[in-house]
């Protein structure tokens, strides 16, 4: 159900590649709640990915750009208001890569080359990002900048790897400009700390299902979607939350409050069968 809650409204959407993206299906809420929007991603993102679908669903125009380079940068904020005919009120980061992970790089074997390339694409894009915007006064006051992270950003998780560092520096960016932002222009940045959900970024995690199954045993309302966490980005680009800036948003389902659940501890308690044990109650690794 729509409430026209960004009717009137314009933004442009990073990281949308194909309907199992996030990015995606903000689009698609964003578009449904009457905004207009731009598109994009690297070219070759746009190239691989089907974009040109997402595109022709929510009237949107798509304007690729690397999210690491200010000249992209630049371009792709001139160009949109160009498009849409006036400054941007919303933007959503949703963008993320480790080729660490890709490389099946463990965290205490980094290749440093590669942590640069995480740390840029991941986290420092937000900052060129908002900087970019900024300087060129591309934001309406009273906008809403959102970026997407994780919970690992403050607790480690086995496998999550050089993408924790990121996500950590990710949020703090958020906090950082969104006092400086906030204060000239009124213009709120946070991080919505999304639930594990099954994206492309998502599968390049060693141990992605079962992260997925163990978080969504220890979490009172379950694993959030990719749908939810789009309504939960559109209210937070809506006027509805003109006064929420620098905060970490956990969209979990109550993972991040949750010491044990009943249904993680019953699964926990399924490993200490008694084939795995001797008679004198140790275990048996053999």
């Amino acid at each position: 159900m729509a409430y026209n809650l960004l009717k009137g409204k314009r933004g442009i959407i990073f990281g949308a590649l194909n309907d199992a993206s996030i990015a995606w299906k903000v689009a698609e809420r964003a578009s449904e709640e009457g905004a207009q929007i731009v598109l994009t991603n690297t070219p070759v993102a746009c190239r691989m990915g089907t974009i040109d679908e997402l595109a022709k669903k929510t009237n949107a125009t798509i304007i690729p750009a690397d999210a690491t380079s200010v000249d992209d940068l630049e371009k792709l904020f001139a160009q949109a208001q160009e498009v849409m005919g006036g400054k941007i009120d919303f933007v959503l980061h949703s963008v993320a890569m480790s080729v660490n992970m890709r490389k099946k790089r463990t965290y205490d074997d980094l290749d440093y080359g590669f942590l640069n390339k995480t740390l840029d694409i991941s986290a420092i894009s937000f900052h060129k990002m908002i900087q970019t915007a900024k300087k060129l006064d591309a934001i309406n006051e009273n906008g809403s900048i959102l970026a997407l992270s994780y919970v690992a950003a403050q607790r480690t998780f086995f496998g999550y790897n050089d993408m924790a560092d990121a996500k950590s520096l990710l949020e703090s960016i958020a906090r950082s400009f969104g006092y400086i932002y906030g204060r000239e222009k009124g213009v709120r940045v946070n991080t919505i700390s999304q639930s594990p959900t099954f994206t492309t970024a998502g599968g390049g995690i060693k141990g992605f299902d079962g992260l997925y199954d163990f978080s969504d045993r220890m979490s009172p309302l379950g694993n959030a979607s990719a749908d939810e966490c789009a309504d939960y980005c559109v209210v937070m680009f809506s006027d509805l939350t003109k006064k929420v800036t620098m905060q970490n948003l956990y969209h979990d389902g109550g993972f991040s409050s949750m010491g044990m659940s009943l249904r993680g501890m019953t699964q926990y308690e399924k490993s200490f069968i008694d084939e795995n044990r001797d008679e004198n109650g140790k275990i048996i690794y053999g």
